[in-house]
């Protein structure tokens, strides 16, 4: 340890070695994680003056691989005390002595209960967490669920279930392992040590991840650790894994843990002690992320599961890409009437590509609305697609005409053109409505349509920001940008098309899709179910401006 911290700060600072590695000569998960729990524990004794244990270990996201011969520093320190609880901010920090570079490994927060000597028995404090009101991990009664919008979540469908070749049941990703609790396992208070138990956990879980693929699976993110209650030396303890579901290049393993006795192991009841969900990436041998098979769920537990880590998936997203969004670098281009030819074709090709991108995995699904993600890189794409009983020219001309979306959008408050280009390419400005208590976000928009091709039903509508020297930045207004979006609008017969709305996320626009993403809101959903009223009730009679 070293001696030099911040008053309430504990730091560990470990140089990786080879028995600390796993195959891929990278620091495992299962010690890092013991690692980040001892000295989460150390920092909350120092602020307590008292014994402490966890509670839980909310979600972790791995960011950096540490490799043998690098030097790892943990720092821990409690963020927010309570009367018998205290949170522990934890911050892993790997630096490459070689070229004297640091990287951020991951940050988590941990939960901590003071255990004052001579007391047997103590309160286990169990933060609210929404990713705890889930779903229980592995076959036992499902109980209620807590929270409104995740059982209306819990219900969705996944279109691609059981349509696609070479799914797989998930029975073969069953692991069971047992384990003696020693000495060398408890911590100083008798009781098994939180930090071993969440390296047991990683083991089997990692082993469920390998059955799916034939590569080199490693943990990307944690969604908690959370101790229901005590072990000691002498325990067995029963770890039971599986795989919940795929997201093609990630996958999602739970296991619970249960705990018996000398006297319950003869009557083959146990103590529910932690549970957790596990996500993994895989790697093949030229290092190339590797794509998991889908899961075809077949019993009831298999679809709460299936179901549950869906939900899951919408939770991380909001995590990752809205609460904790770093502010962007402008990418939007300056316009050159010289060059508009280039810019449209630019713009069109752009959204062409993004259309065409393969993994796109669905978060929601209704009869008439389905809504994808996409994540490549850490850049974060939406695909809401909507079915519309209206002919497909007619959902062109209207939605290809940005002055009528205030008329559905909620986001959008005003929007004008500015410059006609020509007749496939105009130029708008923007305002939509305040998010968060910032100030209202205002673009400097290209939108470049295009017809179908001969024998074509496809109609494509593709939008991207300019720099327009003409309508500078107002104090009053966010500039913000539109890195690529816009509307595929395809003919399913003379009555009836399916839109599909795609946008490629900057960081200005994150917040509007903030509730979805974490399933705490349907306002894409309310967005798409009024764009679709607005294209029905829509005729051909009305003269369609802007065109």
């Amino acid at each position: 340890m070293e001696r030099l911290a911040a008053p309430g700060e504990v730091r560990m600072s470990q140089a990786i070695q080879p028995a600390h590695a796993n195959a891929r000569g990278e620091l495992s998960a299962g010690q890092l994680l013991k690692w980040i729990d001892t000295t989460a524990c150390l920092a909350a004794e120092k602020h307590a003056g008292v014994s402490c244990v966890t509670a839980s270990v909310d979600d972790i996201q791995f960011e950096e691989t540490v490799k043998v011969g690098q030097v790892i520093t943990i720092k821990a320190k409690v963020t927010r005390a309570f009367s018998t609880s205290m949170e522990i901010s934890i911050k892993v920090i790997v630096q490459d002595t070689l070229m004297d570079i640091e990287k951020l490994v991951s940050v988590a927060f941990s939960t901590f209960v003071a255990k004052p000597v001579g007391k047997e028995k103590k309160n286990w404090f169990l933060r609210a967490s929404l990713s705890s009101q889930l779903f229980e991990l592995l076959p036992r009664s499902p109980g209620p669920l807590a929270d409104s919008t995740i059982a209306a979540v819990s219900t969705l469908s996944d279109p691609a279930c059981g349509e696609e070749e070479g799914t797989v049941a998930t029975r073969g990703t069953a692991v069971q392992s047992i384990e003696l609790v020693l000495p060398p396992h408890a911590n100083h208070h008798g009781n098994t040590f939180g930090g071993q138990i969440m390296a047991w956990m990683e083991t089997v879980a990692t082993i469920s991840a390998s059955r799916l693929c034939k590569g080199h699976p490693f943990l990307k993110s944690v969604d908690m650790f959370k101790f229901r209650g005590p072990s000691t030396v002498g325990d067995r303890l029963v770890f039971n894994s599986i795989v919940n579901n795929t997201f093609q290049t990630c996958v999602e393993v739970g296991v619970r843990v249960e705990a018996f006795n000398c006297q319950e192991w003869s009557e083959g009841r146990g103590r529910h002690i932690n549970s957790a969900f596990l996500i993994y990436n895989a790697v093949d041998d030229k290092e190339e992320l590797i794509i998991f098979p889908r899961i075809e769920p077949i019993s009831k537990d298999d679809f709460r599961r299936y179901r549950g880590a869906i939900a899951r998936k919408r939770i991380r997203l909001g995590r990752k890409y809205v609460i904790s969004h770093k502010e962007e670098v402008p990418l939007c281009i300056q316009w050159d009437e010289s060059k508009q030819a280039s810019l449209s074709n630019g713009n069109v090709e752009a959204f062409r590509k993004l259309a065409a991108k393969r993994g796109w995995e669905v978060i929601s699904s209704s009869k008439k609305i389905k809504i994808y993600t996409l994540e490549q890189q850490d850049v974060l794409s939406v695909w809401v697609e909507k079915h519309v009983k209206s002919p497909a020219n007619l959902a062109y001309c209207l939605l290809s005409d940005f002055t009528k979306r205030p008329l559905w959008d909620p986001h959008y408050m005003f929007c004008e053109v500015i410059d006609r280009v020509n007749e496939n390419d105009q130029i708008y400005y923007i305002i939509c409505s305040e998010v968060n208590g910032d100030k209202p976000k205002d673009f400097i928009v290209l939108v470049s349509r295009r017809k179908p091709l001969k024998d074509g039903n496809t109609y494509m509508v593709a939008a991207k920001s300019i720099i327009l020297p003409s309508v500078p930045p107002s104090p009053q207004y966010i500039r913000s940008e539109v890195i690529c979006a816009g509307f595929l609008i395809e003919a399913i017969d003379s009555t009836s098309c399916t839109v599909s709305y795609l946008n490629q996320m900057s960081a200005s626009i994150l917040p509007y899709f903030a509730g979805n993403l974490g399933g705490w809101s349907k306002s894409i959903e309310e967005a798409a179910a009024s764009c679709i009223k607005f294209i029905e009730n829509a005729t051909d009679d009305g003269p369609v401006s802007g065109l």
